[in-house]
């Protein structure tokens, strides 16, 4: 009979590999502790591109106003005159239908998506 090998198991796998869900993982997994950020207790800063006044051109100033202001507010004025006047489409919620307003700024497309409309938007701001 040959020798056994000195440090060979019995059952032990060619290649040395591990079950999943061995011994070894379950003892561990009672002791993990879930790893909690910590916050540095002040507000995130907002991007600058985003902060910096923009002109709208007459088609969109006719929508939002004509002063400068920072592309948030002019999305968030966007769409209060979108709520305001129930052009959300009913069943597909994401279209937006225009009106006489919004169809000059959307190119004359009767309804867009609410993810082309930034892109439609932005041609507006300079």
């Amino acid at each position: 009979m040959p020798a056994k090998k000195k440090g060979a198991r019995k059952g032990a796998r060619k290649g040395g590999a591990r079950r999943k869900g061995g011994a070894a993982r379950k003892k561990s997994a009672g002791r993990r502790k879930s790893a909690k950020r910590k916050s540095s207790g002040r507000k995130r800063a907002p991007n600058p591109a985003f902060m910096k006044p923009m002109q709208p051109d007459a088609a969109l100033a006719a929508v939002v106003g004509d002063r400068p202001m920072p592309r948030t507010e002019i999305t968030k004025k966007l769409w209060q005159y979108i709520k305001r006047n129930g052009l959300q489409d009913a069943k597909e919620r994401r279209m937006i239908n225009a009106d006489d307003r919004l169809r000059t700024v959307f190119g004359g497309k009767k309804q867009v998506s609410m993810f082309e409309m930034t892109k439609l938007v932005n041609r507006h701001m300079g």
